[in-house]
């Protein structure tokens, strides 16, 4: 009988015999138990592989909870700094601008002071600031002081608005305190100045069409 035949005849016989006879039936479940892992084993293992897999992912879970809580303070640190980034701009802006306010008013009248010395002393015009309440609010809008700079030479009556800056708005008001002068003065004013080393390129439209002389250079000056 050759292999092949052998071969063919255990598989066609071997479960017959398996289920008739025990002790064959024992001696290969011995013979090929080295081959094959118990399945109580085999349950085991896969056991454990999910329970390392399991704490894994809850090691994994803490991890990243760790670092939401670990980025969550430092964006509220980050807000907190921004937060006291912004007020303190606030204060710095707030501080800043009020220098700024001060020190325009202190400019325009160091300049006003200046100028009025000039005109005075080398021009021989006499400049006079007047500084009145406007009750009605005709200069402003709202009742308000008012300041002129009335300039008188030779008899004839010049309100001057002498300015170290002057834009649109200021000509439109320069022109309502010539207004309210004539008016609370009874007087006719003869000419309207600006005077100013700064002239706003868009309020010179207005000044020429509110009858307002600009002089802006010291050359200007001499042929007041």
């Amino acid at each position: 009988m050759t292999e092949a035949e052998i071969k063919a005849l255990i598989q066609q016989e071997l479960p017959n015999i398996i289920a008739q006879d025990i002790f064959i039936r024992d001696f290969i479940l011995r013979t090929v138990s080295n081959y094959y892992s118990p399945k109580q084993e085999t349950d085991s293992k896969f056991d454990r592989i999910l329970a390392e897999l399991q704490r894994e992912r809850e090691e994994q879970a803490r991890k990243w909870e760790e670092n939401n809580k670990r980025l969550d303070k430092m964006q509220e640190q980050i807000d907190q700094s921004l937060a006291e980034i912004k007020k303190a701009n606030k204060r710095y802006d707030s501080a800043i601008g009020a220098l700024g306010s001060r020190w325009g008013l202190y400019k325009d009248a160091s300049f006003r002071n200046g100028l009025k010395g000039i005109l005075a002393d080398s021009f021989g015009v006499e400049v006079i600031n007047l500084n009145e309440y406007d009750h009605d609010g005709e200069v402003f809008g709202r009742p308000e002081q008012v300041e002129i700079d009335v300039i008188i030479k030779n008899g004839v009556v010049i309100l001057g608005e002498i300015k170290s800056n002057i834009d649109k708005g200021g000509m439109y008001i320069f022109d309502r305190k010539v207004a309210f002068y004539e008016k609370h003065h009874n007087k006719t004013v003869n000419r309207k100045l600006v005077i100013s080393p700064m002239v706003e390129p868009r309020a010179l439209p207005v000044a020429k069409n509110l009858g307002i002389e600009v002089y802006s250079y010291g050359e200007d000056i001499e042929n007041l």
